[in-house]
C-alpha cells in the first residue's frame, strides 16, 4: 500500500512540475518579449504628426490598394467606404470585393456611390470564386467595387489581389475603421528599407465604447462592456508587445487580417491567401517567410504600433466563444502545414523562435493549463501534493499573469499615451489584473473547442454578429 501511495505521490510530482515548467517557460516568454517591446518603442517613439509624415513620405510612398472583402456589410459598408476615401494618403485606390452576400451590400454600394459596371483587365494570378462583375464611378475614381460569387475571405483577397494593379496591397475587414493617417505610418518600412520589406502590420485596437462619427473615432474611451473591456487589455498585450517583440527579430508570424500591407508581387508568388483554412493571415505570413528563407534572400516582416486600425469586439459570450475557437484552430492548422519549419536551422528565427512560441503557447498551452487546473488542486486536496507546489502552480497562473498585463498597459501608456483620463487608466488596470481570474480560463476553454474543431478538421467559421459602430450624438446618419 506504500508503495502505491508513493507511486502516486511521485506521479503527481511530474505532472505538476511539468504543468509548472511549462508554465514559468510562457511566463519567461511573456516577459522578454515585454523587455524587447519596450525597447524596440524607446528606441522608435511614436512617430510625429500627420503633417510632418505627409511631408517626410509622401513623394517616397508607393501606391496602395486598400482590400476590403465584405459578406453581408450592407449595415456598416456606406460608412466603411466614405471612411475609407477621406484617408490621407498620396496615391491610393480603394477594392471593395462582395464576396457573394446574401443582403443588400452590393446594391447599397451602388445606390451610395452611383456605381455602374466597368470593363477592368486583370489576370487570374491566383485563384479564386468567379468574379461577376466590377463597379466604379466616374466621380469616385478611387473606389472599385468587385462583385464576386462567394468563396469565403481568403478568396475574396485572391480576387481583389488580381485586380488592384498597386505594388503594395492592404488588406483589412470592412466592417474596420482605420485612423487618417494610417497608411502613411505603416508604409514606413517600404519606403525606408524597399528592398528587404515583404509585410507591414498595424495595431488594431478596440473601438467599442469610443465616440465615432462618420467613420472617423472622435474621442478614445475604454468600453462599457465588460467583456469587451477585457479584450482591450488583450488586443494590448497581443499588439503592442507580442507582435512588436516578435516583430524585432524578425520572428513574427502573424500579421492581423484586420489590417496589415503586403508586397503584391511577393503575395503572387507564394499563392496568394490559401484556399481551406481560417487561419489565412497567420498562413500567409508564414509563407512569406518560407519563400525569402528557401532563396535565401535578405527580407524583412515588420509591425509598426501607431497605425491604428480600429474593430468592434464581440460583447456576447457565445460569438466571442466561436471567434477565439476560430482563431485558435487557424494557428493550429498554419502549424501543421510548416512543422517542418520547426527548430530547424534553415528558417532561422522564425523557425527556432517564431514555431517554438506557437508550440509551447498554441499547440500545448491550453491542454497543460486545462491539466493544471483540474489535476494539481485535486492532488493537493488528496494529500499526494504537498503545498509548495500548490503555491507554485498559483504563482505561475495568476501573479505573472497580472504581472504581464499591468506591465502591457503601463508599456502603452508610457509611450503612446491613447487613453487621456484617469479614470480610464485605473478602469483598464482592474480589468488587468480581473482577466486572470475567470476570463483567462473561459478563454482556455474557448482554445480547446478549437482543438476540438482542428481534429475534426472543421472549416465553419460560424457566426459573427455585429451592432455596428455608434455614432456619436447629433451625427446624421451615414
Amino acid at each position: 500500500m506504500g508503495i502505491v501511495v508513493e507511486g502516486l505521490q511521485r506521479a503527481a510530482e511530474i505532472i505538476s512540475l511539468f504543468v509548472i515548467g511549462t508554465g514559468l517557460l510562457q511566463n519567461a516568454l511573456y516577459l522578454v518579449q515585454l523587455a524587447l517591446a519596450a525597447a524596440a518603442l524607446i528606441q522608435t517613439p511614436p512617430a510625429a504628426s500627420g503633417g510632418l509624415l505627409w511631408r517626410r513620405y509622401a513623394e517616397a510612398a508607393p501606391p496602395i490598394a486598400l482590400l476590403a472583402p465584405a459578406f453581408n456589410e450592407a449595415m456598416t459598408i456606406a460608412q466603411s467606404v466614405r471612411s475609407l476615401l477621406s484617408l490621407h494618403y498620396p496615391s491610393f485606390e480603394i477594392i471593395v470585393i462582395n464576396d457573394g452576400s446574401h443582403d443588400e451590400t452590393l446594391q447599397v454600394l451602388i445606390d451610395t456611390f452611383e456605381l455602374s459596371p466597368v470593363d477592368r483587365h486583370y489576370d487570374l494570378a491566383i485563384p479564386h470564386a468567379p468574379i461577376r462583375g466590377v463597379y466604379s464611378a466616374a466621380h469616385q475614381p478611387r473606389l472599385v467595387v468587385i462583385d464576386k460569387e462567394n468563396g469565403g475571405k481568403a478568396d475574396a483577397l485572391n480576387a481583389g489581389i488580381n485586380v488592384s494593379r498597386a505594388p503594395i496591397f492592404c488588406s483589412m475587414d470592412a466592417d474596420s475603421l482605420l485612423e487618417p493617417d494610417a497608411l502613411l505610418r505603416a508604409v514606413k518600412p517600404f519606403v525606408e528599407d524597399p528592398e528587404r520589406t515583404v509585410a507591414v502590420g498595424g495595431t488594431v485596437r478596440i473601438a467599442n465604447g469610443c465616440t465615432i462619427s462618420h467613420g472617423r473615432v472622435l474621442e478614445v474611451r475604454p468600453p462599457r462592456n465588460i467583456l469587451a473591456l477585457l479584450q482591450t487589455v488583450e488586443y494590448l498585450r497581443a499588439f503592442l508587445m507580442a507582435r512588436l517583440a516578435w516583430s524585432r527579430i524578425n520572428a513574427l508570424t502573424i500579421i492581423s487580417g484586420a489590417f496589415g500591407l503586403f508586397r503584391r508581387a511577393r503575395v503572387i508568388e507564394v499563392g496568394g491567401y490559401t484556399h481551406g483554412t481560417v487561419g489565412e493571415d497567420m498562413e500567409l505570413v508564414v509563407k512569406l517567410h518560407r519563400l525569402m528563407r528557401d532563396k535565401r534572400l535578405p527580407y524583412r516582416v515588420a509591425f509598426v504600433p501607431e497605425p491604428v486600425c480600429w474593430t468592434e469586439a464581440p460583447e456576447d459570450l457565445r460569438v466571442l466563444g466561436r471567434q477565439r475557437a476560430r482563431w485558435h484552430r487557424g494557428a493550429l492548422e498554419t502549424f501543421e502545414r510548416h512543422r517542418d519549419m520547426l527548430v530547424k536551422p534553415r528558417y532561422g528565427r522564425v523557425g527556432i523562435v517564431g514555431f517554438g512560441y506557437i508550440l509551447l503557447v498554441d499547440v500545448l498551452g491550453p491542454i497543460v493549463e486545462l491539466l493544471g487546473y483540474l489535476l494539481i488542486p485535486l492532488f493537493w486536496a488528496a494529500g499526494l501534493l504537498s503545498t509548495p507546489y500548490l503555491l507554485a502552480f498559483l504563482a505561475v497562473s495568476f501573479t505573472f499573469g497580472v504581472v504581464i498585463s499591468v506591465g502591457a498597459l503601463a508599456l502603452e501608456e508610457s509611450e503612446l499615451r491613447r487613453f487621456p483620463r484617469a479614470r480610464d487608466l485605473v478602469l483598464l488596470t482592474a480589468a488587468a489584473v480581473l482577466e486572470n481570474f475567470g476570463y483567462r480560463q473561459i478563454n482556455n476553454i474557448w482554445r480547446l473547442r478549437g482543438v476540438w474543431q482542428y481534429l475534426r478538421r472543421s472549416q465553419s467559421w460560424g457566426t459573427m454578429t455585429r451592432k455596428g459602430f455608434a455614432q456619436a450624438p447629433g451625427a446624421p446618419a451615414p
